[in-house]
């Protein structure tokens, strides 16, 4: 009795708990733009408070190199709830893709991660080795990021491709002899050993996301550098404390990296919660069907917002773009 109690139990919580995920979405898209604007704020202020102890970082290196570092930090964390092209790019991913946690993180990190090193790169090769000026810096950041769009519909096109074959393979009639009626005896369960593949089991979710697909997708998140590290890096370079820059750029990223990983935790458990929910034992051709339409519908998704964000994108005429 209770274990019939129990099964019974973990056959229905999904439901409620996607309903009050649901509305913690709807009173976020609600009070998301007071959000918006209050990070905005907050920014200005620490974008204010950076450059200070920039300044005063060379004779107190302890006290505002510590400080410097932390602001950073926060500075990124506040800096990533803003649009970008990156957030776009992994939200898409996995809410149309089976992926373990454990990989969602991994993928959200290195491309935060990425995002700075790029910056840091391209501000010690453009100033530092070749010393050129600070347009050739704006037009090398225009170039990258350019160069980042083109990978988003280079992976919405592998992943379209990869879509399509799940979908024809999905289609290709079941082999073997006929099965007229089928009468379940039990009610199916991940990991009831019934020999059905209710979730993704380790081996499709491999094939999901396979190495090449992560590094087509950390390089197109990641390629562009981040702006707001390319004018810390800038400052620190005019006023000679380059390496501490250099320290608060990988903070900013660090910042960010907590950020989208964040997002990637909430739209990952979301899809998990949400294929939970909608998951069908007696028909799990359809539900096969319905999974690749999914992910081709993500991948023409990307390929048009990267054709998008190519088109749309702009040298800088005064500086640096603010996302």
């Amino acid at each position: 009795m209770s274990l019939n109690t129990s099964l019974s139990v973990r056959r229905r919580w999904p439901l409620p708990a996607a309903v009050m995920l649901l509305l913690v979405a709807m009173l976020l898209w609600h009070a998301w733009p007071q959000i918006l604007l209050q990070s905005v704020l907050w920014q200005k202020v620490l974008n204010q408070a950076m450059t200070q102890l920039l300044q005063q970082v060379a004779a107190q290196p302890h006290q505002a190199g510590l400080t410097l570092l932390l602001l950073s930090l926060a500075y990124g964390v506040l800096h990533a709830l803003g649009p970008g092209h990156g957030k776009v790019v992994i939200a898409t991913f996995l809410a149309t893709h089976p992926t373990q946690l454990r990989t969602s993180i991994r993928l959200t990190l290195l491309a935060a991660l990425l995002q700075g090193g790029v910056a840091v790169a391209l501000v010690t090769l453009m100033l530092v080795v070749l010393q050129t000026s600070s347009r050739q810096l704006h037009l090398s950041s225009y170039w990258l990021e350019k160069g980042s769009y083109l990978l988003v519909i280079a992976l919405g096109g592998w992943l379209g491709w990869r879509a399509v074959q799940s979908l024809r393979s999905a289609l290709r009639p079941a082999a073997g002899g006929q099965i007229h009626a089928v009468h379940p005896q039990h009610q199916h369960e991940a990991g009831c050993a019934c020999g059905h593949a209710h979730v993704p089991d380790a081996r499709q979710l491999a094939q999901a996301v396979d190495v090449r697909t992560q590094l087509l997708l950390v390089l197109s998140m990641g390629l562009r550098p981040c702006s707001g590290a390319l004018m810390m890096l800038l400052f620190a370079k005019v006023i000679n404390v380059y390496l501490w820059g250099v320290a608060a750029a990988l903070a900013m990223a660090l910042g960010t990296a907590l950020t989208v990983s964040l997002l990637g935790i909430v739209v990952q458990r979301s899809r998990l919660l949400a294929a939970r929910v909608s998951r069908s034992a007696s028909d799990q051709k359809r539900t096969a069907v319905v999974m690749a339409l999914l992910m081709l519908l993500g991948a023409v998704a990307l390929i048009l917002a990267g054709a998008l964000l190519w088109h749309s994108a702009l040298p800088a005429a005064n500086g640096l773009r603010p996302f």
